[in-house]
């Protein structure tokens, strides 16, 4: 049976950044980011990249001109939205060559602990897998964990899925889904996915997540661990199904697998999750 805390730790993330260019598409993750900072009574800092284009700007300047003073109007729109919901906001405007490259660098500038992106791009979308190539880039070299929202965004209300596998990681994902879990008053489901269906593959398996819900108890200081789930298949589909069956609106995981290649600091499996599962997923950096 789950267990919901009545009480947990501070929040684990202290320095939130969203990363917007206040498009239809960054509309969840603003909501959601904005939700997160007043729940915790935390400032949020936010980075608009703009693209920079010298060539551009000297032929046209009054396009420029104009698209710079139309940004000015919808981060004024935000302002409004951020007071309305109590939080203090810091923005930042960085100008490059690649937008991604300059999200990643004010994540080192502001020390940020935890990065808050769309879940999808305008552009260069990976068809397969349905992730933005900018937001697959950024989640790739973000020195921080990194939140990404599908529409239409909001926090999470119902359960937190901690997906963990053999890595050394697994306590590091397992206890931080914990203490956001204990920080919103929800249950956690700790899952591990088996290679097979064999008995020693599921034991393993078993064994991974109950290390990882032991964990996650001390972290959150709960009285009773977190429910422990075993799937078997391919790691993505059994994280996503393990999620709808649990109602769980937010998914945990480690930014790259036990199996992935280490040239990938992204994972195929989270890069999965993250196309395929409609809904908050986090990447916790260790």
């Amino acid at each position: 049976m789950n267990s919901i805390p009545t009480a947990g730790p501070a929040h684990p993330f202290q320095r939130l950044l969203l990363a917007t260019e206040r498009s239809e598409h960054d509309a969840p993750a603003e909501v959601t980011a904005l939700a997160m900072a007043a729940r915790c009574g935390l400032p949020l800092r936010v980075v608009v990249p703009l693209r920079s284009n010298p060539e551009y700007e000297i032929a046209a300047p009054q396009l420029a001109l104009r698209e710079e003073q139309a940004l000015a109007a919808r981060l004024g729109e935000f302002r409004q939205q951020a007071a309305q919901a109590g939080v203090t906001l810091e923005l930042v405007l960085r100008r490059g060559e690649e937008l991604w490259r300059e999200i990643v660098a004010e994540a080192i500038a502001a020390q940020a602990d935890l990065l808050v992106t769309r879940h999808r791009g305008r552009q260069g979308m990976l068809a397969r897998l349905l992730v933005g190539e900018m937001v697959t880039k950024v989640a790739g070299h973000a020195p921080c964990s990194m939140l990404m929202v599908p529409p239409p965004g909001g926090l999470w209300s119902r359960h937190v899925l901690a997906a963990v596998d053999a890595s050394v990681h697994a306590a590091t994902v397992a206890s931080r889904a914990a203490q956001v879990a204990a920080t919103c008053g929800l249950p956690l489901t700790v899952l591990s996915v088996a290679a097979d269906p064999g008995a020693t593959a599921q034991a393993a398996a078993l064994a991974v997540a109950q290390r990882a819900a032991a964990a996650a108890q001390a972290a959150a200081g709960w009285g009773q661990a977190p429910q422990v789930r075993v799937a078997s298949g391919r790691a993505f589909e059994a994280i996503v199904q393990a999620a709808d069956e649990v109602g769980a609106d937010l998914i945990v995981l480690g930014r790259r697998g036990e199996t992935d290649l280490a040239e990938l600091p992204m994972g195929s499996t989270a890069q999965r999750v993250v196309g395929l599962a409609h809904r908050a997923v986090m990447l916790v950096r260790p």
